[in-house]
């Protein structure tokens, strides 16, 4: 497995495009993460049914958030894709987020080429409001059982904004 810090750039995010790595396929239940000083993904943790992820989750490569773990994303697919995998992917919005008190970014992501929906995917409002509530509702509880509370959705930010925090997380993972 490569170190994907050293050999993926952030991607072109200013027109809207970032490379992004799977850590988590939609529907896992692994909480599988990126170990930065290892060049490895790691089991953390294994979490129950109810909790499995209703989207794909990754980071973009160097970069970090002010949780100090590289910028999160959600990758929107019809179909899990597997941990390890990366692809450039169009920005769509952000899902601002707070984890025990720390900023915790999720930048909404789709494949750049997705000829399944034609591309017709340029919004977050593209994939409807049931879409953003399940997502809240996942990020809400997903912690309840062992750390009840500790999570909030903030809410959520359109393209500029998603690239304003990419910017900073670029430049924090430079120093």
């Amino acid at each position: 497995m490569p170190d994907f810090n050293k050999v993926l750039e952030p991607g072109d995010y200013q027109n809207g495009k970032v490379n992004t790595v799977v850590e988590i396929p939609k529907g896992s239940t692994l909480k599988i993460e990126w170990d930065r000083q290892r060049a490895a993904f790691v089991l953390d943790r294994v979490e129950p049914a109810i909790f499995a992820k209703p989207v794909n989750y990754g980071f973009i490569p160097q970069t970090l958030d002010e949780d100090g773990d590289e910028l999160d994303t959600l990758i929107v697919t019809e179909k899990p894709l597997e941990t390890g995998v990366w692809l450039e992917a169009k920005i769509i919005g952000i899902m601002n987020f707070e984890d025990q008190g720390e900023a915790d970014h999720k930048v909404v992501v789709v494949p750049a080429d997705d000829r399944h929906t034609n591309d017709s995917i340029n919004s977050l409002e593209d994939l409807g409001s049931r879409w953003k509530e399940q997502i809240e509702h996942h990020f809400s509880h997903y912690k309840d059982l062992y750390k009840p509370g500790s999570t909030k959705v903030l809410g959520w930010g359109n393209v500029e904004e998603a690239k304003k925090v990419i910017e900073q997380s670029i430049a924090r993972a430079k120093k």
